[in-house]
């Protein structure tokens, strides 16, 4: 099983294929989700220490590049975990203020993923 090291809290086994928001969340991290895991927000933005993965969703780049985020941070609800991965969660509920992480996570990616090799797509 994939080990998830979360900056700032240490290394926590996670399933595979389960989405990163979720993961993180199941390691007892208040990341955001404020669109639910849409890829509309950017509220579950992390920055990748180490484990990155080489795909991107369609609509993850597509938020990254109109935020002027893309290459800054990914999008934890539109990664799958599937190896390991050391990640710095950008926005926690107790650090925002909000009473809430947002609507759950569905557990699978959404929308439909479209996946692509990061390298492939234009910047």
């Amino acid at each position: 099983m994939p080990v998830v090291t979360i900056e700032g809290y240490g290394p926590c086994t996670v399933e595979a294929g389960v989405r990163l928001v979720r993961a993180i969340e199941s390691c007892g991290v208040d990341i955001g989700h404020r669109c639910g895991g849409f890829a509309r927000c950017t509220t579950c933005r992390v920055r990748f220490h180490d484990g990155e993965p080489e795909k991107m969703t369609r609509a993850e780049y597509e938020k990254l590049k109109s935020a002027g985020l893309l290459g800054e941070v990914r999008l934890a609800c539109q990664i799958v975990v599937d190896r390991d991965m050391h990640v710095e969660p950008l926005m926690r509920v107790s650090e925002m203020g909000w009473s809430d992480p947002g609507p759950e996570p569905a557990p699978g990616v959404e929308p439909e993923a479209v996946w692509f090799d990061r390298d492939t797509l234009e910047t």
